[in-house]
């Protein structure tokens, strides 16, 4: 991972005699007006010389400044209304990739005119997360080709014009920028190196030395007794060994007293051929990302390790599972029950990630009685319909106890802050009536024949289906025992573009949900 260094001394920093850095990134709305004479300086010059200057990235010479050359990456118009902090973070994310692919390995990124308004408050941090996170690149080209090869930039400076941007701060980025490398990692990695067993090694290989305990359940008796669902989907998938399911639990506890517990249950489907409801016409591709949850909720995990919020228990549970084709697959129509002792008519077999969770939530709705004021959260690449819906936004689904406690809308505003937007949905008694019982032998559809993008509700029904399956309709606001749980439908969010086949994995909602969600998850 690439180091960030905060800059406390600018100056000292951009004279060209410093051996510190190589190259300098000017990140700023107008490049030519940064507050920095050195800079500014040096983009007047070029600007009078060429008129596109400040339309797309930059590069320009400068004797005056660190390895002679000033990357300018300008974040565009920052005022209309629908301009947010990603516009830092996509013009730093540019920027750094235009200075590493030019040679730097320790770019000095500067962060200027960020506007004093609230909606750009927490910019420095957005705009470093950026910076680092940016150089990324997919575990199986650093395996192959090596680290250092394909991810050749060892550090990066960073100072915000005006701000002060501290080892504390950086100490942030990093252990946040932590645990997106392993959402990351988890989610985009091709299906065979990041099949159930390798999925769980890496879990463990990724919390050795944390503080987080990692179980790895991998005994399939076991598995089909206490997930019944989830070892139904993977039942075709036991032909061969390296396909296994498994189950990785992942605890972290605060020292001191505990006040709050955060559980969280992660789909982890590390390839959805559909099963028997075969994907045909293409759409297959790309479903090695279908374990983007169980990504997701191991690098929250592994964030909030980095950083020790005090009071805070994490529980969390990942159903890692092929969904395989074979002459043991399971089929729609089959009646499975679930954990919780929900019996399941299986309505469509390209809906399993619903069946997943329900286990994975219902084992997590049990522990939740014995914990100190537990907040659940299902986590998972879920339908196509929430693409359709939203777009490359998470979407975010309460109960009534959560919607009591506002979860949903904490995240979204944590999320317009730091750059990792939400949409709220709503759950709604039609919702109910879609997955009801149709004869005396179910107590529960688990999804119509139908793809959700063809299907009214298509995000929002299935939430019904995890609360009825995994027993937490039970506990809703009219329940002696309310739980608060919500639903994070990041089918639009977990690659860039919503492009499952060819985007590069965001990490999100990691950001989103560390700093709405945990009390002192965000930076000092």
């Amino acid at each position: 991972m690439t180091k960030l260094l905060p800059v406390a001394e600018l100056e000292a920093a951009l004279l060209a005699s410093s051996n510190d850095f190589d190259a300098v990134v000017l990140v700023a709305p107008d490049p030519a007006a940064s507050g920095v004479a050195v800079l500014d300086e040096a983009v007047a010059v070029q600007a009078g010389i060429d008129a596109r200057l400040g339309s797309g990235v930059s590069v320009l010479a400068a004797s005056g400044v660190p390895g002679g050359r000033i990357v300018v990456a300008p974040t565009g118009a920052l005022v209309r209304d629908h301009d947010d902090v990603r516009r830092f973070a996509d013009a730093a994310t540019a920027g750094v990739r235009r200075a590493r692919d030019c040679g730097a390995r320790r770019p000095l990124v500067v962060i200027a005119g960020v506007p004093a308004t609230d909606i750009y408050g927490q910019t420095a941090w957005v705009a470093a997360l950026a910076a680092v996170g940016g150089l990324w690149e997919p575990l199986e080209a650093r395996e192959s080709l090596g680290a250092s090869a394909v991810e050749p930039v060892e550090a990066v400076g960073f100072a915000v014009v005006g701000q002060a941007f501290g080892e504390g701060d950086a100490a942030w980025v990093e252990g946040v920028e932590a645990g997106l490398r392993v959402a990351r990692d988890l989610c985009g990695t091709e299906p065979e190196r990041m099949a159930p067993p390798a999925f769980a090694a890496y879990c463990e290989q990724a919390f050795a030395g944390s503080g987080v305990r990692c179980e790895v359940v991998s005994d399939q008796a076991q598995i089909l007794r206490d997930y019944p669902l989830a070892a139904a989907v993977g039942r075709a998938s036991l032909a061969v060994e390296r396909h296994h399911p498994r189950i990785v639990r992942l605890e972290y506890a605060a020292e001191g007293p505990i006040t709050r517990t955060l559980m969280l249950a992660g789909k982890g489907i590390c390839y959805d051929t559909g099963g028997a409801d075969l994907k045909t016409g293409g759409v297959m591709a790309g479903m090695s990302r279908d374990k983007g949850g169980a990504a997701a909720v191991a690098g929250l995990v592994r964030a909030i390790a980095a950083l020790k919020p005090a009071g805070l228990r994490v529980v969390a549970e990942i159903g890692c599972v092929r969904n395989s084709i074979g002459s043991d697959a399971f089929v729609s129509d089959e009646i499975i029950t679930s954990h919780a002792g929900v019996r399941v008519r299986i309505g469509n077999t390209d809906a399993e990630g619903r069946l997943v969770l329900a286990d994975l939530l219902s084992h997590l709705r049990v522990r939740s009685a014995s914990c100190e004021g537990p907040l659940l959260f299902s986590v998972a690449t879920l339908t196509g319909h929430a693409v359709r819906a939203a777009g490359p936004y998470s979407i975010a689904l309460d109960n009534g106890p959560a919607r009591a406690a506002r979860v949903a809308e904490s995240l979204s505003r944590a999320g317009d802050l730091f750059g990792d937007p939400f949409e709220v949905s709503r759950l709604r008694r039609e919702d109910w009536d879609f997955i009801r019982p149709r004869s005396k032998a179910d107590d529960v559809l688990s999804c119509n024949n139908a793809p959700s993008t063809a299907t009214n509700r298509g995000h929002q029904f299935p939430m019904a289906f995890l609360a009825l399956a995994s027993g937490l309709d039970k506990h809703g606001g009219d329940s002696a025992r309310p739980i608060p749980y919500t639903h994070v439908d990041i089918g639009g969010s977990a690659c860039e573009g919503s492009d499952w086949q060819h985007g590069r994995p965001t990490g999100r909602p990691v950001v989103a949900m560390l700093t709405g969600l945990v009390a002192g998850g965000t930076p000092s």
